[in-house]
């Protein structure tokens, strides 16, 4: 249950506790609101403490940053006749392998 639902049945509980007059003889409706009541304040007190215990466990290391390194930077020269200029650059990856 969260704290939504713990919320509402501490609502709930408080409109048939407080603001209900109705009798089914063998079921007293404030009886139920109380205990709908209590029943939302221990699931709203049980909600808090796992989300006080979960933000108190979780560390996070910092990010580390891995560049790549250069093995070479070369321009390729167009021929004569192309207007086209390109550039690539090779990159090897601590693993070894090369990419393009």
């Amino acid at each position: 249950m969260g704290i939504g639902g713990s919320i509402f049945l501490i609502a709930l509980g408080a409109i048939f506790a407080f603001a209900v007059e109705f009798d089914l003889g063998w079921l007293d409706i404030n009886v139920v609101g109380w205990v709908l009541m209590l029943a939302g304040i221990f699931g709203l007190i049980l909600t808090l403490w796992f989300w006080q215990n979960r933000r108190r466990a979780v560390v996070t290391p910092p990010a580390t940053v891995v560049q790549d390194r250069v093995v070479e930077d070369r321009q390729v020269v167009p021929p004569a006749d192309a207007t086209r200029i390109e550039e690539r650059r090779v990159v090897r990856r601590p693993t070894g392998r090369l990419y393009e």
